[in-house]
C-alpha cells in the first residue's frame, strides 16, 4: 500500500512538473469550456469558486459511493482502477476550469483557493479523527485504522495541491 500512495505522489509531481503541456492539451474547442465561458455567473470569482468545491464534492463522493459498491465484489485491484479514473477525471476538469475562468491572478487565487478547500476540510476532518482515535473495546488494535486515516490525509493533502496549481496559477504563465 505504501508503494500505491509513493507512486500517487510522484504521479501527482508530475502533472504538477507538467501542468502546462496537459493544459495546453485539452482544446479551446471544448463545449464545456465555452459555456462555462459564456456564463456571466462563472467569471465570479466566489461564485465559480463555489462550483468548484461542489465539482470537487461531487468527484469525492461518488468515487467513495462506487468504492463501496466495489466492496461487495471479490475482484481484487479494481479499485485502484476505479481510483485512478477518479483521479483522472478530477485532473481533466480542473484544466477546463482553467481555460474557462477569465479574470486577474488575485480572482483566479482567490476562485482556486475556495474550490480546493474542500480537500482541505476533508484533511482537518481526517485529522481531527486520527487525533481521536480510540478503540471501540478493550484491547483493539488501532494502527490499521491509524494508517488508513494518514494515507487518507496525503491524498486529500495532494488534492488540495493539485487542484490549486492546476486551476489557481494563470494560463499564460508557468509556476
Amino acid at each position: 500500500m505504501s508503494l500505491i500512495i509513493l507512486m500517487g505522489m510522484i504521479g501527482m509531481l508530475l502533472v504538477l512538473f507538467f501542468k502546462r503541456p496537459l493544459i495546453d492539451r485539452v482544446g479551446k474547442d471544448n463545449k464545456l469550456v465555452y459555456k462555462l465561458r459564456d456564463a456571466k455567473w462563472f467569471q465570479n470569482h466566489w461564485l465559480s469558486g463555489i462550483f468548484l468545491f461542489g465539482l470537487n464534492g461531487v468527484f469525492f463522493f461518488l468515487t467513495v459511493t462506487f468504492l463501496y459498491m466495489l466492496m461487495y465484489l471479490f475482484i481484487p485491484f479494481i479499485h485502484l482502477i476505479v481510483m485512478f479514473i477518479a483521479v483522472i477525471a478530477s485532473i481533466y476538469v480542473w484544466i477546463l476550469i482553467n481555460k474557462a475562468w477569465e479574470g486577474t491572478r488575485n480572482n483566479r487565487l482567490k476562485m482556486a483557493a475556495v474550490g480546493s478547500s474542500f480537500y482541505i476540510l476533508l484533511t482537518f476532518i481526517f485529522v481531527f479523527w486520527l487525533v481521536n482515535l480510540k478503540p471501540s473495546y478493550p484491547g483493539e488494535d488501532t494502527f490499521m485504522g491509524a494508517i488508513g486515516l494518514v494515507f487518507a490525509i496525503i491524498v486529500t493533502l495532494s488534492a488540495f495541491v493539485t487542484c490549486f496549481v492546476i486551476t489557481g496559477f494563470s494560463k499564460g504563465k508557468v509556476i
